[in-house]
């Protein structure tokens, strides 16, 4: 697994200024598991850009405490990383806004997966042309008023 990109990419469920209901609700549910702080209870693998680029997720990096990931070291000891790549990790920050916690971009995430507004369906359409994500198609969603919430600008909580 490759060190993070430079920045989150922007559909990452970490960006404040990611609509919620982007992703699956299986893909929000991951996020709270990793803000565990005892390492018994933290998850063993890393949690990689939903780009499938090779990277780890930089949202994941910058939102929690890379020196105690219990993945981290793990993927780096049993050879799946570079020194190289484990030391740019480590020393990773992130340019973008991101919520505190696992729990917080889970929440945020959760609370339009029922009715993804506009933009989080512009976003799912553009993971769909490059075969990123297995949700619905947002041109099956109904698209009447009451159906869609609307896009907050979750940077300006």
């Amino acid at each position: 697994m490759k060190a993070p990109e430079s920045r989150p990419c922007g559909s990452c469920p970490y960006r404040k200024d990611v609509p919620g209901g982007v992703w699956d609700e299986e893909e929000y549910a991951k996020l709270p598991l990793f803000d565990a702080t005892d390492p018994n209870r933290q998850p063993v693998a890393v949690f990689g850009c939903h780009q499938n680029n090779g990277h780890l997720c930089a949202g994941w990096v910058g939102c929690h405490d890379m020196y105690e990931s219990l993945a981290l070291r793990i993927n780096y000891i049993t050879g799946f990383m570079t020194l190289d790549d484990y030391e740019k990790t480590l020393a990773y920050e992130c340019p973008v806004p991101l919520w505190e916690s696992g729990a917080e971009a889970a929440e945020h995430g959760m609370s339009a997966i029922d009715k993804p507004g506009d933009r989080a369906q512009t976003i799912m359409r553009n993971l769909r042309r490059k075969g990123v994500g297995d949700g619905p198609d947002p041109r099956e969603l109904r698209k009447s008023d009451d159906q869609r919430s609307p896009d907050t600008d979750a940077s300006a909580e």
